[in-house]
């Protein structure tokens, strides 16, 4: 794509404006000087910004941005709904996502802006950035946290197994707190250094053939053993035990709906993966989005299925929990799940440093030296958490009931009504009022997950909510 005319007939190459500087630092350019949309072939084009990410590579890191943690509670999430109850419920999230981002691209459309805090400046001016780059944060160090506190919990064992060492062993290179610091120095941290998220498709992919080999071998120890033996030891509870449910309804049911919900978040990596594009349009990035939430919807369908069949009502929040330590084929799977959640840490630690240089520098333009500080600080922030709470999921749990509901239904929502413009869109247009019906429904949602978790707390129930 070659470099745009400006309005007045000159080309823009001033250094903090050139192609190679990044997007980082793009904010401070007025919409009309960045963005031209030539509507007779639907392309877009950043007169500032030339994006070089293919089509493919584009679709891994979305992929690899809505893949969370929470494909490990699917098979709880199953056990507790039944089969078709849970069918029902992901196709619904997955087409609610859909919509979601078709929102967020429709409101970029207009006003030519790439990033989610630039809408919300946008939609209600200095508060609405604020509140959208504060909600991304803590959503996405949520997540972060997440992926760590796996790497704290299933290296240990991995390492033992490895070298045949006994659970109580105690050394430093079986202590988790230890390893999320050399993971995240020696792999995260480099990766988290480079200045475009498009480069980091070749880590997506191989992040994303792990979890694939995690399903594969979900669906293997299915075929491979009937109804586990521990399963039932009371004989007269066994029949039921081992029997698939297609519809349940109990008090743990509650809980599988944010699981399900958080699984598809990925909304504050869609306008970055846009800017960086290679001839980007609203199409074809909705097609990026709807091509990476089938695959993605698939592999939660599969994974949920067959775990469900392995274990049945016995199934925990963490599959990975439920098989043997000493299975050799497990324990590669659990190390094939640590690199695909190390290699998703810095996708999703691209967002919280453009809301934190859009909240602090929204006038600077791109610098090495707070493009590496902000990483460096984010990842001592994330592995302090990791390192010190003893149990972050509650807490992280109550930020989720917040800011996924924020990110998928309620913020694209008001950003496409306040953004489209009432000439090209009435208010009383049929857009406009499923955009406030799907608003309604992510304050819905929020106030329903806010309320079970402060019941879970007062109960003391264990926190199911994960990302």
């Amino acid at each position: 794509m070659e470099v745009q005319k400006m309005s007045n007939g000159h080309h823009d190459l001033s250094p903090d404006k050139s192609p190679e500087s990044g997007f980082d630092a793009l904010e401070n350019i007025t919409e009309s000087e960045t963005f031209l949309h030539d509507k007779s072939n639907g392309t877009t084009h950043f007169t500032d910004f030339e994006g070089k990410t293919s089509f493919g590579m584009s679709i891994f890191n979305l992929s690899n941005a809505i893949m969370g943690s929470g494909i490990l509670g699917l098979a709880y999430a199953m056990a507790n709904t039944g089969i078709i109850l849970f069918v029902i419920l992901l196709i619904s999230i997955a087409l609610l996502s859909a919509y979601s981002i078709h929102l967020l691209l429709k409101s970029a459309e207009v006003v030519g802006i790439r990033a989610y805090e630039q809408l919300g400046n946008r939609a209600f001016g200095t508060p609405g950035k604020i509140l959208a780059g504060c909600i991304i944060t803590l959503h996405n160090i949520g997540a972060m946290s997440s992926y760590l506190f796996i790497v704290k919990i299933e290296l240990p064992h991995i390492i033992q197994s490895i070298m045949g060492l006994p659970d109580n062993y105690d050394a430093w290179y079986v202590n988790g707190k230890y390893l999320i610091i050399i993971v995240s120095v020696g792999i995260i941290l480099p990766l988290a250094f480079m200045k475009r998220l498009g480069y980091l498709g070749y880590t997506s992919g191989l992040s994303l053939s792990c979890m694939v080999f995690f399903l594969i071998s979900v669906i293997y120890k299915k075929f491979d053993s009937d109804c586990p033996a521990e399963l039932s030891k009371n004989e007269s509870m066994s029949a039921d035990i081992c029997e698939a449910k297609f519809i349940t309804v109990n008090p743990e049911t509650a809980f599988t709906i944010p699981i399900m919900a958080f699984a598809f978040v990925c909304h504050p990596e869609v306008l970055p993966i846009y800017t960086e594009l290679k001839n980007p349009s609203k199409k074809r990035m909705q097609n990026i989005s709807n091509i990476s939430i089938l695959a993605m919807f698939v592999m939660y369908l599969l994974t949920a299925i067959f775990g469900y069949l392995t274990f049945y009502a016995k199934a925990q929040s963490e599959l990975l929990e439920m098989y043997s330590k000493t299975d050799t084929l497990m324990l590669c799977v659990r190390l094939a799940v640590l690199v695909a959640v190390t290699l998703t840490v810095p996708v999703v630690l691209f967002p919280i440093r453009r809301a934190v240089l859009q909240l602090l520098f929204p006038e600077k333009a791109f610098s090495w030296v707070r493009h590496i500080a902000i990483a460096v600080c984010l990842l001592f922030v994330v592995n302090l958490l990791v390192i010190f709470v003893p149990n972050i999921r509650d807490i992280f749990g109550f930020i989720g009931a917040t800011s996924a509901p924020s990110l998928i239904f309620i913020l694209p929502g008001i950003f496409y009504i306040c953004i489209v413009p009432k000439e090209e869109e009435p208010l009383k247009s049929r857009p406009k009022i499923q955009a406030m019906v799907f608003v309604t429904l992510g304050f819905i949602f929020m106030i329903m997950s806010i309320t079970f978790i402060i019941i879970q707390w007062v109960t003391g129930k264990k926190s199911m909510a994960q990302h």
